[in-house]
């Protein structure tokens, strides 16, 4: 149960300015080199974090490769960087408060999510792997008597890990605890827009035991310390979650180095899918919205574009607004929030525009679509409903990654598979019906990496998650997120 006392008081708690972590050195920002923190909430400063440059980038990429080459970590037996892990966890969990409103203030999540989405996810994740870590076998090859084939599983050796600010320790623990699980060494870019969690755990991974050098971390801008690490002939994987736009400047960056394979979960514009026999009009509505406007619609999975069987779709509308406009929206460290702050007055300015784009081609705004509560200082829009929207508008074929939401009715299950399919993305979908084959029709269907029936999220880390098309490739979660970390050798033995 969240204490509204405790949490308060947390959330006046000064907090001091943090730097890199390189080898077994815990840095902090200098005057001359440091990013103001800005919290949503009311636009204040927070702290300052390190600018980092190239410099900084590849003296961490350095401490990682030699960390790999000496084999502090990988040469340790399963059982003991089991028990590191397992201690990291303990520690994390042991500041779960204090972590979770640190995130808060940081990035705009609000709390009652924010302390099972991030907190509570980190915890989860990393003893999840730390479990799995000593239960990774080889293989013995069908060859004839005169020959031993074995396959064997080796750590890729330096991992760049670059994550963004909507969900930074969730999605930081989806790389972070498999890559180190498998006995690689890292190197941690946060969002220079949600750094100080990220690099709280780092620094309780050292407390755990993780070995200096394991795992390094450079906050700063995308341009230099990201460039720098997709660039560099000494990261041998990347794993990013972010833009599309990002995501192809990484693949070149690529190219123009050392071909080290890049992992990306680029996003969607992802389809909810309301059929007339749907099991429970409101609780589909109520999850739909959900679905669109929690964290202020800040998820990569978001069911940003809601397709509705004609017969129901004015009844589901109402339903959904109704929803929609009872959301508690504003300061995300009260716990009666529903719906906290958009992450940087950038992206709130970004989402302001796809609404005004929306309604110059044709689209009708049925509720929200303003920005509200500016006498805080903080960034708040209200849950956005789009309808008469068209297949090829910006709002249909674009992320807009904040609580906006594009409605179209549709009429048969021919339809609602070429709606849902009609974009570049293909991450998440979810479908509401009563009928059980019509439901395994759809998942097979619908090109996404997740397909949800009668409700939408929730999948938990024993699944994993990666899109299709413009979405990405590979995956986190789950066992499969283990093949993105690790090398096959092949043992060929005459005997």
């Amino acid at each position: 149960m969240l204490d509204q006392n405790k949490i308060d008081s947390l959330s006046r708690k000064n907090i001091a300015s943090r730097g890199h972590i390189i080898g077994d050195q815990v840095d902090v920002a200098r005057d001359e080199d440091a990013l103001d923190v800005l919290s949503p909430i009311d636009g204040s400063i927070l702290t300052t974090i390190a600018a980092g440059t190239t410099r900084h980038a590849h003296l961490a990429i350095t401490s990682a490769r030699e960390a790999r080459e000496d084999r502090r970590w990988c040469g340790q037996p399963p059982s003991a960087r089991k028990k590191i892990m397992l201690k990291w966890a303990d520690l994390i969990e042991a500041e779960t408060l204090e972590l979770t409103v640190l995130g808060v203030r940081d990035n705009g999540t609000e709390i009652s999510m924010a302390i099972k989405a991030e907190v509570g996810s980190a915890v989860n994740t990393i003893r999840y792997y730390a479990e799995a870590l000593d239960k990774q076998y080889g293989q013995i090859a069908p060859t004839g008597e005169d020959v031993l084939g074995l396959v064997h599983q080796e750590p890729v050796g330096v991992v760049g890990v670059i994550v963004p600010w909507n969900f930074p320790l969730m999605i930081g623990s989806w790389k972070l605890a498999p890559a180190l699980a498998m006995g690689n060494s890292v190197v941690l870019k946060p969002p220079e827009t949600a750094s100080l969690t990220l690099l709280r755990i780092c620094q309780l991974a050292l407390e755990a035991g993780l070995p200096p050098g394991v795992l390094n971390v450079i906050t700063g801008e995308g341009s230099v310390v990201g460039e720098a690490i997709g660039l560099s002939m000494d990261v041998d994987v990347l794993a990013f979650t972010g833009s599309g736009v990002t995501g192809r400047k990484l693949l070149e960056y690529s190219a123009r180095s050392n071909m080290k394979r890049c992992f990306l979960e680029l996003g969607g514009k992802s389809p909810n899918i309301i059929f007339d026999d749907v099991p429970n009009l409101a609780e589909a509505a109520k999850v739909s919205a959900a679905a669109i406007f929690r964290n202020s619609g800040q998820v990569c999975v978001a069911g940003s574009r809601l397709l509705v069987e004609e017969g129901i779709y004015e009844e589901f509308l109402q339903l959904l607004a109704k929803q929609s406009e009872a959301m508690k929206v504003g300061n995300p460290l009260d716990i009666k929030t529903q719906s906290g702050a958009i992450n940087n007055i950038g992206q709130l300015e970004r989402n302001l525009e796809f609404i005004r784009c929306a309604q110059k081609e044709g689209a009708d705004l049925y509720s929200g679509g303003h920005q509200i509560l500016k006498e805080t200082g903080g960034y708040y829009i209200e849950p956005t409903i789009l309808t008469n929207v068209g297949a090829h508008d910006n709002i249909t074929r674009n992320e807009v990654f904040g609580p906006v939401l594009a409605v179209s009715a549709f009429s048969g299950e021919k339809a609602a598979v070429s709606i849902a399919n009609s974009t570049d993305y293909g991450l998440a979908a979810g479908v509401w019906t009563a009928d059980l084959s019509r439901a395994h029709r759809m998942i097979r269907a619908i090109r996404s990496g997740v397909v949800h029936v009668n409700t939408y999220g929730g999948a938990d880390i024993t699944v994993p998650l990666g899109g299709v098309k413009q979405s990405g490739n590979g995956h986190d979660k789950s066992l499969h997120a283990f093949d993105k970390y690790t090398d096959l050798k092949t043992a060929w033995i005459k005997l």
